[in-house]
């Protein structure tokens, strides 16, 4: 593709974070990978990414949540995604991204993977690259399974790895409560304790197959909060709270406040809880937060990476 650099250009897309509010995880394959089935939810926390033409790629980030430990190289998502679509294209120009980051980082929300959906819009759109929703949902799965659906939003159901996505039909908006506190856990280590606890416990599975519950889809049809609440799950869970026990004492303390339900989401540390409606979500995060954690009160669902 042949370079027409118009420097003043700098194209600006807003990428959504994400909760998952079912996660059913199948038994651990010959290849060491599960198969899931996922509800993923987008909520209104925010990655802001700007993309402009630069003598050569490169990337800052700043942010309203700590940013510590967020690569700068070639391992950062965006940068990847970035290369992607002037690979696809053909263009040879350098690109200059800032990430200004509202997902709280290391917490299971996505929030990289946000930035990678936001970079592949910003950049297709930069240098008129032409790719199809399609092609950059092609590009997106070559980066993670969260990429996906950071471009689709809404409310989706994941299988397979979790990257196979089917719209939800749903009603309405729910309102949440996220808690980030620290400690980010390791997904790997995660699963792999969630099947060293399923050998020692016995409790495997109850499908080879996951799929998602029934309920699940119903409440997010109907736009029954207290009926979401009641089948809110995660089988990662059980993993989570035992390498972090911390998370069991705040789920317990959040339902205590008034939530609906709660659960940790994906791999965690993040939690999430369900409320009422706004307000109800306000007075939770409230008492949380006077408590000393770490709390996001947010809605969802929300739509996925878009020119701002």
């Amino acid at each position: 593709m042949s370079l027409s650099l118009d420097t003043s250009r700098r194209v600006h897309v807003r990428a959504p974070g994400k909760i998952n509010l079912f996660f059913e995880v199948g038994p651990v394959g010959d290849d060491g990978y599960h198969d899931v089935a996922s509800v993923y939810q987008a909520v209104s926390l925010f990655e802001d990414v700007w993309a402009s033409h630069a003598d050569t790629t490169s990337l800052s980030v700043s942010g309203d949540v700590d940013v510590t430990g967020v690569p700068l190289d070639e391992s950062n998502l965006a940068l990847r995604a970035a290369r992607l679509v002037t690979d696809a294209v053909g263009w040879e120009g350098g690109i200059r991204l800032e990430i200004h980051k509202g997902v709280p980082v290391a917490g299971g929300m996505g929030g990289g993977s946000a930035d990678a959906a936001a970079a592949l819009v910003a950049v297709n759109e930069l240098v008129d690259g032409g790719l199809s929703a399609s092609d950059l949902h092609a590009l997106g799965a070559q980066l993670g399974a969260d990429v996906p659906f950071a471009l689709l939003g809404g409310t989706a159901v994941g299988t397979g790895r979790g990257d196979e996505l089917a719209p939800a039909l749903g009603r309405g908006s729910f309102s949440w409560v996220l808690v980030a506190d620290g400690g980010g856990l390791s997904t790997p280590e995660v699963y792999g304790t969630l099947d060293r606890l399923r050998a020692e416990i016995d409790i495997a599975p109850d499908r080879a197959l996951p799929s998602v519950d029934p309920a699940v889809l119903r409440a997010l049809r109907s736009g029954d909060a207290a009926a979401l609440g009641a089948a809110i799950r995660n089988d990662l869970q059980l993993a989570a709270i035992h390498l972090r026990p911390d998370l069991a004492t705040l789920l317990d303390e959040a339902v205590s406040a008034g939530a609906l339900g709660g659960l940790v989401s994906g791999s965690g540390p993040t939690t999430a809880f369900l409320a009422t409606d706004d307000g109800h979500a306000r007075r939770i995060a409230e008492h949380l937060a006077a408590a000393g954690h770490q709390v996001h009160a947010v809605t969802g669902p929300v739509a996925g990476a878009r020119v701002v």
